[in-house]
């Protein structure tokens, strides 16, 4: 890795070092060819799968349509975008890869198809597979040729999928492995050519096989009838004395969990950006809905709760588009300072992905949310057409309640989060422990900075300094006290996930404010403060909603800390409140104006 990339700050360094605005990217820089890219699968999904989403949830004719649906995607080049240009890609960043699932997310269904190919399907294979894997199965892959399909899931073992029990026996020849188990809830299965598959060798070492379809003794079970994505292929696969052979192991024997984790991180970014995608889609479709809707002689868009609504949905994507894109920026700049044509380049990457873990679990929790609560007011304002099928909204109702299972439960990347927080600081890659102690410096000396700086959004960039030292602090006083007990799986998963839950929710909403302010100025950088107007609103009404919520949360936490002990709480209380700020904000006026935008444009529009 070149000294350049080892100096960028790594994940989580959000909450201790300042941001400033040029240091991030945003979706407004994407180049026109980045963005033919997502034209192309936005032309994609409009003309060639969404006239097709009630045949795809025919089970008769599913497999046969998504077969075909996803040989056209590969025909496009949709499903080449990460793949190396010397093995029949495009080798494009995953900034690209991120927009191009962005605009594919039209159809929940499908979305969930091809991000199992593109992601968790594919990316193992191009990270941690050697030259000759890559040569035999990535330019199939890229043309659509194979389809990928992921087996990491067990009945039994969902989150907790290390502790997988399909075994891999070597034979006495040392050819080929004998794979035996079964996987559960695999996307794809039921048309997929490729699986990646995890097993440990002799019951202990966990490792990935890449398994093709035409392996003897291998099998698909029945089609699970699904509450939601009815047009996607989620099967059993069973491993019945599978001869794999050894030239099919993926990575090192016994690191197998290398590739599991490292494409989750990639698959939670994506899953978070998809929903995004997904949102301004259900935003559109209300949007219009609510125009044309006339209740008591006038448009039920003009009614102040619908209004409401559709702000508070508009306020939410675009912390969500910023938080994605910013996370694919930092990710894609220290990917473009490795030596590309260092041996063990496709590995550094990966490691990359690793760092930054807490983004990626982020993005996951807070896109997939996000699209929950966007799909749930849009039923609402849809009102009893909402509950019917003809209408989209009730489809991407069903499609979005898998989001915050899949790719790892929500409650589970909760726990990662201030986890991995944690680990980062002891290993000493950040000094968390070290803002912490600055941090309680400046309340007990009463020096703490509340004056915002004068011009363009000083009000929110204090707002949200406030917000980062309120969240170091209260996740600081939780590591001291239960330093000891955080080793100790009983507490993680006991009472101490109410604590981690909470300080997961205090980090999300720092990550959201922080990355929501840092666009918006960069945007005024780029056009001008006239042409941000929305921007501005939009940054205005979340900042000040967020902060006061993180306010309440860790007192919340501090009065858990303290369990009941009032002299220890009363310490607590007064540091916080050496750091609570508060102003003045006509939120009601700000969200009026936003719902006027969007229903003037009908659509997700800045």
């Amino acid at each position: 890795m070149s000294k350049e990339a080892i100096a960028k700050p790594i994940g989580g360094g959000f909450l201790l070092e300042p941001t400033t605005a040029k240091d991030i990217f945003v979706p407004e820089e994407f180049t026109e060819e980045q963005l033919s890219f997502a034209d192309t699968a936005d032309d994609f999904m409009v003309k060639e799968v969404l006239p097709l989403e009630d045949q795809l949830e025919d089970h008769d004719k599913k497999i046969e349509l998504n077969t075909k649906l996803m040989k056209k995607a590969g025909e496009l080049g949709l499903l080449m975008i990460e793949i190396p240009e010397e093995f029949g890609g495009l080798g494009m960043n995953l900034s690209t890869a991120l927009r191009v699932s962005e605009a594919i997310a039209k159809s929940g269904a499908f979305a969930g198809s091809i991000l199992a190919h593109n992601g968790i399907g594919t990316l193992p294979i191009v990270y941690f597979g050697n030259e000759e894997q890559k040569k035999k199965y990535l330019p199939k892959l890229a043309s659509g040729e194979m389809i990928a399909a992921y087996g990491l899931t067990e009945t039994g073992y969902g989150s907790d999928a290390l502790s997988a029990k399909t075994k891999a026996v070597l034979s006495k020849d040392g050819k080929y492995y004998t794979l035996n188990g079964e996987k559960q809830f695999i996307t794809n299965a039921g048309f997929a050519d490729v699986f990646i598959v995890y097993a440990k060798i002799d019951g202990e070492k966990f490792t990935a096989f890449i398994v093709e379809k035409t392996f003897e003794g291998l099998s698909t079970g029945k089609e699970e009838n699904k509450m939601g994505i009815k047009g996607s292929s989620t099967r059993p696969v069973i491993l019945n004395d599978v001869k794999v052979p050894v030239e099919n192991v993926l990575g090192e024997i016994g690191k197998g969990h290398q590739s599991a984790l490292g494409v989750l991180d990639i698959g939670r970014l994506k899953l978070g950006v998809a929903s995004t995608g997904g949102s301004k889609e259900v935003i559109k479709q209300v949007a219009q809905y609510t125009n044309q809707r006339i209740q008591f002689g006038q448009p039920i868009s003009s009614f102040g709760m619908i209004r409401r609504k559709l702000a508070d949905m508009m306020i939410k994507v675009y912390a969500s588009e910023s938080m994605s894109y910013r996370t694919s920026g930092m990710i894609d700049n220290a990917v473009h300072a490795l030596d590309h044509k260092a041996p063990d380049y496709s590995k550094m990457a990966a490691k990359i992905f690793e760092d930054y873990d807490i983004e990626a679990s982020i993005m996951k929790v807070y896109g997939s949310e996000i699209l929950g609560f966007v799909v749930d007011e849009g039923v609402q304002s849809l009102g009893g057409y909402g509950y019917i099928e003809e209408y989209k909204v009730a489809r991407a109702y069903r499609d979005a309640r898998i989001n915050r299972i899949f790719e790892g439960t929500n409650e589970i990347n909760r726990l990662l989060i201030p986890g991995a927080i944690a680990k980062k600081s002891m290993k000493g890659e950040l000094d968390f422990m070290g803002k912490f102690s600055e941090i309680s410096a400046e309340t007990e000396s009463g020096k703490v900075n509340k004056k915002p700086e004068s011009g363009f959004l000083g009000l929110e960039k204090l707002a949200t300094d406030i917000a980062k030292k309120i969240t170091v602090y209260t996740t600081g006083v939780a590591v001291q006290k239960y330093m000891a007990a955080l080793m100790d799986r009983a507490f993680q998963f006991g009472r101490g996930e109410y604590i981690f839950e909470q300080l997961a929710n205090m980090i999300i909403d720092v990550y959201a404010m922080d990355s929501v302010v840092m666009r918006t100025l960069k945007l005024k950088d780029m056009k001008g403060e006239p042409a941000v107007s929305i921007p501005v609103l939009l940054t205005r009404a979340l900042v000040y909603e967020t902060l006061n919520r993180v306010t309440l949360t860790a007192r919340q936490v501090l009065g858990d800390v303290a369990e009941d002990n009032a002299a220890e709480f009363a310490g607590y209380e007064k540091a916080l409140s050496g750091l609570v700020f508060t102003y003045p904000l006509n939120v009601s006026g700000i969200k009026d104006k936003i719902a006027l935008h969007i229903i003037e444009k009908e659509s997700y529009s800045l």
